[in-house]
């Protein structure tokens, strides 16, 4: 994996139980993913120049372990596949130097076309390139990645009144 983002958890982020809000979570993600831009080349310079940005079509986020007020974390990245227009992305958070993660994010992006009304579009060769320059996992390997949500279904309820 590849360290994108480091932060500490600050006051304002911790909620009733003394930890974490599960909101924050997805703000420190959005963070990390903004560095992953900047270092595919989307950074703010990159953006206006190109008239390109990402959008995060769809996010799943697994809440391993709470975090506390004050903790250092980290957020390491991976790509799990990617095409012209799309990236599938793979983040786990860790406190501080530990090696099992606290919380694990997998985020479908889109490259977009911003000069007009936002519409798809296909990356930049060098963008491309940098793409496929990322560290990457199989979707096999992500651990919390390909995940569904929903309660099993018990054959004495889905069976018919």
């Amino acid at each position: 994996m590849s360290t994108i983002y480091r932060d500490t958890v600050k006051p304002e982020w911790v909620d009733y139980n003394g930890h974490l809000r599960d909101a924050f979570y997805m703000l420190i993600y959005s963070l990390a993913t903004d560095a992953f831009m900047d270092r595919i080349g989307l950074d703010d310079a990159g953006r206006s120049a190109r008239q390109r940005t990402l959008y995060t079509m769809e996010a799943h986020i697994n809440y391993l372990r709470e975090i506390k007020e004050g903790a250092a974390v980290r957020v390491e990245s991976r790509v799990i596949a990617h095409d012209r227009k799309r990236i599938h992305l793979y983040l786990e958070m860790f406190e501080g130097d530990g090696d099992e993660p606290v919380s694990a994010c997998e985020q479908m992006m889109m490259h977009i076309d911003s000069s007009g009304a936002p519409k798809s579009a296909s990356f930049d060769e060098d963008i491309a390139a940098r793409i496929a320059s990322e560290p990457t996992i199989a979707l096999e390997d992500a651990r919390y990645a390909g995940r569904v949500i929903g309660l099993p279904v018990r054959a004495s309820s889905a069976a018919p009144a």
